[in-house]
C-alpha cells in the first residue's frame, strides 16, 4: 500500500512539475506594463548558456532564472536601469545583448574588423607570392635563351660584344 502511495505521489509530480515550470518561463503578472518591461529587458540580456539568444528566446533553465528575477525586481519597484546593473554586476558585460563599449570590450567590438583587415592582409600576401611563381615560372624567351648560352659559353652575353 505504501509502494502504491509513493508511486502515485511520484506520478502526480511528474505530471504537475513541467507545468509549474512551463508558467514560470511565461510572464504571469497582471500588470500589462509590467509585461512589456519584462519582455524588453528579457531581449537585452543574452543567454549564459545558449549564448547565441536572449533570455526571451531561450527556455534553458538559467534564462527562466534570470526572467523570475526580472518579474521579482520589476514587482520591487526597480527602474530598468537598475535592474540591468545588477544583472551586469552578477554577471558581467557578457550578459548584455549589446555590451557598451569599454576597454574590456574593444576586442568584442572591434575583434571581428580586426579578422578581416588581417584576412584581407594574408589574401594579398599568398596573390603577390603566386603571381611572383607565376612570373618566375614563365619559359624564355629566344634572347634570354641566347644570353644564357653565351653566358653558359664563357662570354658575357651582352650583344655590345
Amino acid at each position: 500500500m505504501r509502494l502504491l502511495g509513493a508511486a502515485v505521489f511520484v506520478a502526480s509530480f511528474a505530471i504537475f512539475a513541467p507545468a509549474a515550470a512551463a508558467s514560470e518561463a511565461t510572464p504571469t503578472d497582471l500588470d500589462p506594463v509590467a509585461q512589456k518591461r519584462l519582455i524588453a529587458l528579457a531581449a537585452e540580456l543574452r543567454c549564459l548558456v545558449c549564448q547565441n539568444q536572449t533570455i526571451a528566446d531561450s527556455n534553458a533553465d538559467l534564462a527562466v532564472d534570470l526572467r523570475r528575477e526580472i518579474r521579482e525586481q520589476i514587482k520591487a519597484g526597480k527602474s530598468d536601469s537598475q535592474i540591468l546593473e545588477f544583472m551586469t554586476t552578477r554577471y558581467g558585460d557578457f550578459v548584455l545583448y549589446r555590451p557598451p563599449l569599454k576597454v574590456t570590450t574593444v576586442l568584442l567590438w572591434f575583434g571581428p574588423l580586426l579578422l578581416v583587415i588581417v584576412g584581407i592582409g594574408v589574401l594579398v600576401r599568398v596573390m603577390r607570392a603566386r603571381r611572383r611563381r607565376a612570373d618566375a615560372d614563365r619559359p624564355l624567351t629566344d634572347e634570354e635563351r641566347n644570353r644564357a648560352a653565351a653566358l653558359l659559353a664563357g662570354g658575357t652575353g651582352d650583344k655590345t660584344q
